[in-house]
């Protein structure tokens, strides 16, 4: 019983390994439809969304399976726990290439905005390709030091995704309404990626130590929430 135990979780990681592997895929390739406008790859991207969405389901379901019928504990029940929520993270962050995809395919053949809001988008589009690689092989590797660095370079994003900000809401460009929305759905698109990625990273944390990583935007909002409160009215 014990050996077909293993067999399953071993399946387990496996499946997931290989969502992760989808994923990264994915957002290669929205990466490259936005950098070229090739309709194409931006197609191909929107229609593997539907594997994604199927391998998670059949995580899913082995999970609940495991948990019913061996209801494990310690070490197996955090791998099982880990690999549920972090397939429904690496769902959404294959629904997240998706969208991107979207908007290239939509505004093809021009380019969704014009530069230097381009080249930022472009350039997060890079570090969300990179957020993507990492959690494969993090997934692969279960290495705590690159689940650290996962979650340091996603300050990396968080600061491009402010920029995008400040440029959408320069005069001086005169971006229309749909480029505005297109600048900022992009922006919020691949910052989300990002912060999916940390969320797989603490996930491995937990997984791996048994120590819960805490959230460091939450931990930011409840300092910002406690000075709030004791700051003299």
């Amino acid at each position: 019983m014990r050996d077909i135990f293993n067999q399953e979780l071993k399946q387990l990681g496996t499946d997931l390994a290989s969502m992760a592997a989808q994923v990264a895929t994915a957002i290669e390739r929205a990466a490259e439809a936005l950098r070229t406008g090739d309709i194409v790859v931006a197609e191909q991207v929107i229609d593997a969304d539907e594997r994604i969405n199927d391998l998670q389901r059949d995580i899913d379901d082995m999970c609940v399976m495991l948990l019913a019928r061996q209801q494990p504990v310690d070490r197996d029940l955090r791998n099982v726990i880990s690999a549920l929520r972090m397939a429904q993270t690496l769902e959404r962050q294959g629904d997240l290439a998706r969208h991107v995809a979207a908007i290239a395919r939509g505004r093809y053949p021009h380019t969704p905005v014009p530069e230097p809001v381009f080249g930022l988008m472009v350039k997060m589009a890079d570090a969300a390709v990179r957020a993507g690689r990492d959690v494969l092989e993090l997934i692969e590797t279960q290495d705590l030091d690159l689940a650290a660095q996962i979650q340091q370079r996603d300050a990396e994003l968080d600061a491009l995704h402010r920029e995008s900000f400040q440029m959408i809401l320069n005069p001086a460009l005169e971006l229309t309404r749909q480029q505005v929305i297109d600048a900022v759905l992009m922006g919020r698109f691949l910052e989300r990626f990002g912060d999916h990625s940390t969320s797989v990273a603490r996930r491995m944390a937990y997984l791996v130590s048994g120590i819960t990583v805490p959230n460091p935007s939450e931990s930011g909002q409840a300092q910002s929430a406690s000075s709030d409160v004791d700051a003299p009215q």
